[in-house]
């Protein structure tokens, strides 16, 4: 388990991994001799899983081990323990690309439960370790209750770093909000005080509405979806990695064994399935992506205002995955507006396929502000952005493959997926070698890290809330559907119609 040569790959999927140890409650090794600081039970995990991702506010994992030493009785496991080791990618020199869960330079993980335990035979036991990072553990233990004012991104930083709370010790990486406010938690979880804050920020560079709060390998997260998409200069950020799916049916490259080949090799894909429906419009349309009528009814001026989104006027304000500096991403949404039936409304036209009736009140904590932390008139069009972006994301493409591991890739990161044609030929019937809609720009949603005895591949969920290029197909002002009737027919019932 681990590779043979550390500073170079010998295979794609190869990985450092120099032990992983396990140490009991009092901070020993319990009842194995010599095992001071703790037991080394890299021999006795078959499978070691990491999970990760932007909707998780902890990282978490498990390990599946045959015990042939009785190590719940001898360490003992009873869910306190502590779990510590550095996995890491051969060639790697950055210390921010390893998954470092040490001692001396990183942050353990904590044990919290031991589960599916089973005796094959006589002298042997199979069970699997749970365990996450102390932060989901502080979570659980704390509670928050004070006020915070000021601008969220630093209310943030304040929770986070509470000593009485999260205690979190770790880097958290941030992107300033341009609101504030003063916000009082009653008693809630840390992590529920942070998602109450990212529900109401708004990113300084950009037009949308809500923040991500997330932990990854590499510390904690708390930044918009636009964030993710560009940069501060408004520039698509670059791909972290491109990954490639190429048929067993076809060969592309040559059967040579060097380095070069192992490099190359971890842009493949072994496998990918798409996770959703393929853009169910039934269901975002219900949901308030495409049209969304907001009436923010305000407590204290006993007064109300209404709002309707409309995707296609608004997609262009924030940011999208493909979009890139030089092609704005207004060309690129993931239906036309083009009009769906015979009133000649597209799917955005429909403000009243979701209506939403939020409070609101100015003068809460003696300041001119709504729930945003700013102009109460803003309350319902900031909502329906705030609704329609996390739609868009949930109702856009998402796709799952299986890659080659590489500890250097975390949730967040943009990836250029190159997904081939169906076509036997492998070109479009415009000649071009890739797929216009499916391939393209991607944002990692989630990774599992599942290392193995023989070795390490990650399962990544990534998703688009657009398409690499703009659909196919004219714009039109009219439905082109067409009907036999102009109104309803009516019929009424009877012994002729209907029967005796």
């Amino acid at each position: 388990m681990g590779s043979s040569h550390p500073d170079e790959i010998d295979f794609a999927g190869d990985y450092n991994l120099n032990g992983i140890i396990l140490q009991a409650h009092d901070g020993t090794g319990g009842n194995f001799e010599g095992a001071e600081g703790g037991v080394n039970i890299q021999s006795l995990v078959q499978e070691l899983n990491i999970y990760e991702g932007i909707n998780q506010a902890a990282v978490y994992g498990t390990m599946v081990v045959v015990d042939s030493v009785n190590l719940i009785a001898n360490l003992p496991i009873q869910g306190t323990e502590r779990l510590m080791f550095k996995l890491s990618t051969p060639g790697t020199s950055n210390t921010e690309h390893i998954i470092d869960a040490s001692e001396e330079t990183g942050h353990p993980f904590y044990v919290y439960k031991v589960s599916n335990r089973k005796q094959p035979s006589q002298g042997n036991q199979v069970y699997t370790i749970h365990f996450a990072s102390r932060e989901f553990m502080r979570n659980i233990r704390t509670k928050v209750s004070k006020a915070y004012e000021g601008k969220l991104s630093s209310i943030v930083q304040e929770i986070i770093a509470e000593k009485k709370g999260l205690d979190s010790r770790k880097k958290l990486y941030f992107e300033e909000t341009k609101n504030s406010d003063k916000i009082v938690m009653p008693n809630v979880s840390p992590f529920e005080a942070v998602s109450i804050v990212a529900k109401r920020s708004l990113p300084n560079n950009s037009n949308g509405v809500g923040y991500y709060f997330y932990e990854t390998t590499k510390g904690f997260y708390f930044r918009s979806w636009d964030n993710m998409c560009v940069d501060y200069g408004n520039h698509a950020r670059t791909p972290i990695q491109t990954f490639r799916y190429i048929p067993q049916n076809v060969n592309e490259h040559e059967n040579v064994k060097d380095e070069k080949t192992e490099l190359k090799n971890l842009e493949s894909v072994e496998s990918y399935k798409f996770m959703n429906t393929f853009h169910d419009t039934a269901a975002a349309q219900a949901l308030g992506t495409y049209g969304h009528r907001v009436i923010a009814y305000n407590l204290y001026g006993k007064s109300y205002n209404t709002n309707d989104f409309h995707y296609h006027d608004e997609f262009n304000e924030t940011r999208h995955v493909d979009y890139t500096f030089d092609s704005p991403s207004d060309n690129k949404p993931a239906v036309r507006d083009n009009p769906v039936d015979f009133d000649n409304r597209s799917v955005s036209d429909y403000a009243e396929s979701l209506v939403t009736l939020i409070p609101t009140s100015q003068f809460v904590h003696n300041e001119n502000k709504g729930s945003y932390g700013v102009d109460i008139e803003n309350d319902a069009r900031l909502e329906g952005i705030r609704n329609a972006q996390r739609q868009q994301i949930a109702a856009g493409t998402n796709v799952q493959m299986t890659v080659h591991g590489q500890t250097q890739i975390t949730p967040g990161q943009v990836i250029e997926f190159e997904l081939r044609p169906i076509e036997e030929e492998g070109e479009t019937s415009d000649k071009k070698s890739y797929d216009p809609q499916y391939s393209g720009r991607y944002i990692i949603t989630k990774i599992r890290h599942r290392v193995s005895k023989q070795d390490y591949k990650m399962i990544l969920e990534c998703r688009k809330d657009s398409v690499r290029e703009q659909l196919p197909g004219q714009s039109v002002r009219n439905f082109t559907g067409t009907t036999n009737n102009e109104n309803t027919q009516y019929h009424q019932l009877n012994k002729i119609t209907y029967g005796k």
